[in-house]
């Protein structure tokens, strides 16, 4: 016998969990449903730039206190280019910020949050299938921790389970989505040591791209562009250091013992369609991008606003309407994400055979960024998030 739930979601993900906690806050039961064991969620260690926009609807909604007490704020990045540096001021650009504070430590605290509030939040819980999609009563099939099977029929089934997630082939089917995938990949390095810097640097060298990112006081994040094939263990500590410091010319980087090393493939998709009758993508499911613009989990927070009110009017008062239109107004923030992760992430990169000619223009490129102040206006806009759409 099968279990019923208005929505039910799948991915305990930031986006399937901010979902929850905000249908939760006018009324709306769900079930939340991952494959993931709460420690796995919570200790997998990503990325982590918020926009401004997010911060205020992570705080504002009671969803975390501690992205504005941990968090860092961050007033602007610089952009590293011929041993120069130049910082793109976002104060005084737009007037706006972003926060770092890392994925995992959102995902913290929604799971805190939900669990307070008594969501039936279901960990290791393996979704298999998602049967009756056109129908108004789609069902999720799921294997427990224990092989047990659990079946969840809902009003509206929620795809928040990521680029690999079985919601994502039911919406889209044989359709999949527009997809791109580029010729280089980051090689990501966690160590113990101080930060080389107090905000990002993105350095663009003829060795190659470089990012110096921070986690906290004694732990730091760092990239460099490598081949989509490099092996992560290939390299010693002393080799990777020495890869990194050439990559950031002019700055001193502080080092320190690596204890976590990795390569992230660069993709770009967006699924051809983000709902098909009563089952709908968000996040990673419906789209990713590269994380050059730091777009990822900020994409599926400005989804997930859009989905929650569009969830409201149809389950509370029958109106279809925010529903039926939540794919197109989507859409429209997802591909200004997508052309601004690729700008970014082609103006600092050095492309596999690249030219002489290549080369000079890309800086020709920066240069027309940072000695402009509408150049750095619209790189600044977009970094710290556009207007968050209800």
């Amino acid at each position: 016998m099968g279990e019923r739930t208005r929505v039910a979601i799948v991915g305990a993900g930031p986006a399937g969990l901010l979902l929850s906690h905000l249908l939760d806050r006018v009324g709306v039961d769900s079930i939340v449903i991952d494959a993931r064991t709460r420690e796995q969620i919570e200790t997998t260690i990503r990325a982590g730039i918020l926009e401004q926009g997010t911060v205020e609807v992570l705080h504002d909604t009671g969803a975390s206190d501690r992205v504005l007490t941990v968090g860092g704020r961050h007033d602007g990045i610089e952009l590293r280019f011929d041993g120069e540096g130049h910082r793109i001021d976002f104060a005084a650009s737009v007037g706006r910020a972003v926060w770092l504070y890392p994925q995992h430590e959102v995902l913290k605290d929604l799971v805190a949050a939900r669990l307070s509030a008594g969501q039936d939040l279901r960990f290791g819980v393996t979704a298999e299938a998602v049967e009756d999609v056109d129908s108004d009563r789609p069902r999720v099939l799921a294997t427990g921790p224990e092989g047990e099977r659990i079946e969840i029929e809902a009003d509206v089934v929620v795809g928040a389970d990521g680029s690999r997630g079985v919601t994502r082939a039911a919406v889209t089917g044989a359709h999949g989505g527009f997809f791109r995938e580029y010729p280089f990949a980051w090689f990501g390095v966690l160590c113990e040591a101080a930060p080389s810097a107090h905000e990002l640097i993105y350095s663009n060298s003829p060795e190659g791209f470089a990012l110096i990112s921070q986690r906290s006081a004694t732990v730091q994040r760092m990239y460099f562009q490598c081949d989509p094939e490099a092996d992560p263990d290939a390299y010693s500590e002393r080799e990777l250091w020495d890869i990194l410091q050439a990559r950031v010319p002019g700055t001193t980087l502080n080092e320190g013992p690596i204890f976590q090393r990795d390569v992230l493939r660069f993709r770009s998709f967006v699924a051809h369609r983000l709902r098909r009758g009563r089952t709908v993508l968000v996040g990673d499911a419906a789209h990713t991008v590269p994380p050059t613009g730091a777009k990822g989990m900020n994409l599926a927070v400005a989804d997930v606003l859009l989905l929650a009110d569009a969830l409201e009017a149809l389950l509370r008062r029958g109106d279809e309407s925010g529903f039926d239109a939540y794919a197109e107004r989507a859409l429209g923030r997802i591909w200004k994400a997508q052309h601004f992760s690729w700008w970014m992430t082609n103006m600092l990169h050095v492309a596999p055979g690249a030219s002489d000619f290549d080369r000079r223009r890309q800086v020709g490129e920066l240069r027309s960024v940072v000695e402009s102040e509408h150049g750095r206006a619209f790189l600044a806009e977009a970094y710290t998030g556009w207007p968050l759409a209800r």
